[in-house]
């Protein structure tokens, strides 16, 4: 195989862009000291107050086992609770604490300046369609993903900010 076409690889060119938009996401965010994840994570338990562990897990399509440490590790950071459901002790139920609030509302311009940079090439009309057919890709080829996305109708209330299911979770990291 030759390198332009090694280089020239869907496969190549989407992990290279995942590496440049976590980059990008720990240079902006540096002060805030989160993960892509962690910030995917904190986002979804804001926006669905008692979610629970494998519903989170399924809503920003990241596998279990992976996630409990990255909810210790909000916990610790006293960004969210984590409480055994008085309804079934399997069940663990998330909430974002005051702290983790006051992180969401500070990340959201910077996570908005992410997105400006790694579209910056692109003119608004590029943006546009690289975004469709980018997320065409992923929703089609979802059932392949070692933790598929499962976006299910919120069971408990969200909060009043409207989201739209295009603009995933982490969107920033995929």
């Amino acid at each position: 195989m030759t390198l332009d076409l090694f280089y020239s690889r869907a496969g190549h060119l989407i992990r290279r862009m995942n590496q440049i938009s976590v980059a990008i996401f720990l240079e902006e965010t540096a002060e805030l000291g989160l993960t892509t994840v962690q910030y995917a994570a904190l986002n979804m338990i804001e926006e669905v107050p008692d979610i629970d562990q494998v519903t989170l897990s399924n809503r920003i399509a990241f596998d279990t086992t992976t996630l409990v440490k990255v909810l210790d590790r909000l916990v610790e950071k006293g960004l969210i609770t984590r409480k055994q459901s008085s309804s079934d002790r399997r069940r663990h139920v998330l909430n974002v604490t005051p702290k983790g609030r006051e992180v969401v509302r500070k990340i959201i311009p910077m996570i908005d300046r992410c997105e400006q940079r790694i579209l910056a090439p692109l003119g608004s009309a590029d943006r546009r369609k690289f975004l469709e057919l980018a997320s065409r890709v992923v929703d089609v080829n979802n059932v392949y993903s070692r933790a598929p996305l499962k976006s299910d109708p919120p069971t408990t209330p969200s909060s009043s900010r409207k989201r739209t299911v295009g603009r995933r979770a982490g969107a920033v990291d995929g």
